[in-house]
């Protein structure tokens, strides 16, 4: 999904937690913050700190791709075969 937004990253990590079957007190225990801090980034995610975002990727098992605008993202398929 193309995020533009710390308002639309947050959404997007809401619904995958919510998708998971976790609370925010579930994702926050399993990588050592409060739950507030995990409401704080749902509900205002402009001062959330870079740590924090990566501790919630992580709690979430997913993961942030970095790409110039305009560039498809690539599958890892993709990029095992380009490597062959």
């Amino acid at each position: 999904m193309k995020v533009t937004s710390a308002s639309q990253l947050s959404h997007l990590l809401q619904e995958s937690r919510k998708e998971q079957g976790l609370s925010q007190s579930n994702t926050a225990q399993k990588v050592g913050i409060r739950q507030d801090t995990v409401s704080k980034f749902e509900n205002a995610p402009e001062g959330t700190r870079l740590d924090t975002l990566f501790k919630l990727l992580a709690a979430l098992d997913l993961e942030l791709e970095v790409r110039p605008r305009g560039e498809q993202a690539s599958s890892d398929t993709e990029q095992w075969k380009e490597e062959w």
